[in-house]
């Protein structure tokens, strides 16, 4: 049993801005894993933060956790215009894809991007509408998935079955199981967004050099917000097939940042030889978000590759264990 005294120090640590990177992530994902007020408090508490890359992951984090106490922060950061576009967008993606139905309504609250698609509400529906003609085209195009998931969702009668991933993600994986035409759904760019994200997700769900090579060519087409989901799902699949095409966009310096970050992290997960190189490569860019997210994912990188604790566990950290 954790004590509230112990989820404050932990907190504490996430909310300086005098600790190591590294170390205010271990605590973030230590408090996502915990739960509760408390670790929902501390991480809300962050986002006065300077650094894009860490509200990006404390948006992510409140939306895994599922908690209902925590929509209220990300509708703020989703409505706030001087938030970055990869921290508003990911206050809108995937948070509470699947919430439980008895915390589906909360009195005077309303819900933001991915959240929204998950509750079978017309207001909700054409609030959902109203984001997505959003200026900032990486917050219009996660509500425009948004309301397609919602329309799904209300076709089949609730959510898809639960796959090999625990993430909450922002469509379900296609019914098509061939790699092959899994991977021409994927890139082609006449197809609506939500059916290529389906068929990504899918890929990623099968798993495999096959499919990873397919998920990696898709860091060379659609958009922006596609490209980055991309980087994401290559980083949970861990193939080490994808590690050329994630250097190479990685490198690509007039890529996206919120691309570039997700390669990064992605190679840090996946933890082979050339990942350390590219990420040693752009451990000083000149783009703050990518240069932090190189940081993170060296950290990453040394956890996946030792036989310390896994990586955020915080907790061994605060009862002394070693690191």
């Amino acid at each position: 049993m954790v004590t509230e005294q112990e989820v404050d120090a932990i907190g504490q640590t996430l909310v300086d801005p005098k600790q190591p990177l590294q170390a205010r992530f271990r605590a973030l994902f230590t408090l996502r894993g915990l739960g509760g007020p408390g670790a929902i408090a501390w991480i809300s508490q962050a986002f006065s933060d300077d650094s894009a890359l860490l509200k990006h992951e404390l948006a992510y984090c409140l939306g895994q956790m599922q908690d209902a106490r925590a929509i209220p922060v990300l509708v703020d950061v989703l409505q706030d215009t001087r938030q970055e576009p990869m921290v508003r967008h990911e206050a809108g993606s995937r948070a509470f894809s699947t919430y439980p139905s008895h915390q589906r309504e909360l009195s005077g609250c309303c819900f933001s991007g991915e959240a929204l698609g998950a509750i079978g509400d017309p207001e909700v529906l054409e609030l959902l509408k109203q984001y997505s003609s959003d200026p900032v085209i990486e917050v219009a195009e996660t509500c425009q998935l948004a309301v397609r998931r919602l329309e799904w969702l209300q076709q089949h009668g609730g959510e898809p079955t639960a796959g090999p991933y625990l993430s909450v993600d922002p469509a379900p994986p296609a019914e098509e199981r061939d790699v092959g035409r899994l991977r021409e759904a994927l890139l082609d760019e006449s197809r609506p967004l939500f059916e290529r994200y389906r068929a990504m997700f899918a890929l990623r769900n099968a798993g495999g050099e096959e499919a990873a090579l397919a998920l990696a060519e898709g860091l060379h087409c659609g958009s922006a917000l596609f490209r980055h989901e991309v980087g994401y799902v290559l980083g949970q699949l861990q193939h080490e097939a994808a590690v050329p095409q994630l250097a190479a966009a990685l490198a690509r310096c007039a890529e996206n940042p919120m691309v570039r970050h997700e390669c990064a992290e992605a190679l840090g997960a996946i933890a082979r030889p050339a990942c350390l190189a590219a990420l040693q490569a752009h451990a000083d860019d000149p783009e703050r978000v990518v240069r932090e997210s190189c940081e993170v994912a060296l950290d990453m990188y040394e956890h996946e590759t030792g036989r310390a604790f896994q990586y955020a566990d915080g907790l061994e950290q605060l009862h002394g264990a070693p690191s």
